[in-house]
């Protein structure tokens, strides 16, 4: 008897099932989209929260070591040209929890690339140091060193922020930022024809040809990039010389962000 009385309400819930209401259908699809995008989010999340270095790159003598050790230190330090890698745990100011990894690399032509293979894949974030007083000078090494970084392919899938940070500010003769931007991009530009021209992409991957650099058929300019990328001047020596505190307060800041 039970089960008699039973059956028009399971034949009932199998018309439903077969042919679900519309309204019902839509709000478990909606359900569903929230459920992928949020797990989309975590993997992003996880792979970015994985990703902890803070890469210090630049040419010789630009003063990597010195930002590296006056951001861990606070203090002075004579220092030499680097031939191996170093890193430290930095921490933001006063929140603990919130931590990177900085890692100097030697910015001697024939290490540089095959340091920063090495540490690419965990970069959270890349601060690219120049000597703002030897700009002029080196314009063209600093251009074609930061086009291997941003034709690198895990760079550019991977989109760490990425710092230009304008050193040795406490000389006179130092270039500002936004002259040694708009000079960038002049050069980056100019590299990107002559390396278009090229068989073979930087890293050795088969791709016919190195990743094009910003928008086919427009000027370079850092905009186009898919990281965010920002200009900060700074010296870690300081005004006050070897006795002071460095300069570079937008660093500082521009870290606390990142973390």
């Amino acid at each position: 008897g039970m089960a008699g009385r039973l059956e028009p309400h399971l034949e009932a819930l199998r018309r439903e099932l077969r042919a679900p209401d519309p309204a019902v259908l839509s709000v478990l699809l909606a359900l569903l989209a929230v459920a992928i995008t949020l797990l989309i989010w975590r993997l992003v999340q996880g792979r970015r929260s994985s990703r902890k270095a803070v890469l210090l790159l630049g040419l010789c003598d630009a003063g990597k070591t010195l930002l590296f050790v006056r951001l861990l230190t606070g203090k002075y330090r004579d220092t030499q040209t680097s031939i191996t890698d170093s890193s430290a745990v930095y921490r933001v100011s006063k929140d603990k929890s919130a931590n990177v990894t900085l890692i100097d690399l030697p910015g001697h032509e024939s290490l540089r690339l095959q340091f920063l293979e090495r540490f690419k894949a965990a970069a959270r974030a890349i601060i690219f140091v120049v000597d703002s007083v030897a700009f002029q000078r080196e314009v063209k090494d600093v251009a074609e060193f930061l086009y291997q970084v941003l034709v690198d392919s895990t760079v550019l899938k991977n989109a760490p922020a990425l710092l230009i940070a304008c050193n040795k500010q406490d000389v006179t003769m130092a270039k500002s930022a936004k002259l040694i931007q708009q000079q960038l991009e002049k050069e980056l530009n100019t590299l990107r024809v002559t390396h278009s021209a090229a068989p073979t992409s930087l890293d050795g991957s088969a791709t016919g040809g190195p990743a094009h650099l910003g928008k086919k058929g427009k000027d370079f300019d850092f905009s186009q990039l898919p990281m965010k990328v920002e200009f900060v001047e700074c010296s870690a020596r300081g005004s006050k010389g070897e006795e002071g505190d460095a300069d570079f307060k937008g660093l500082e800041r521009w870290l606390a962000k990142i973390a």
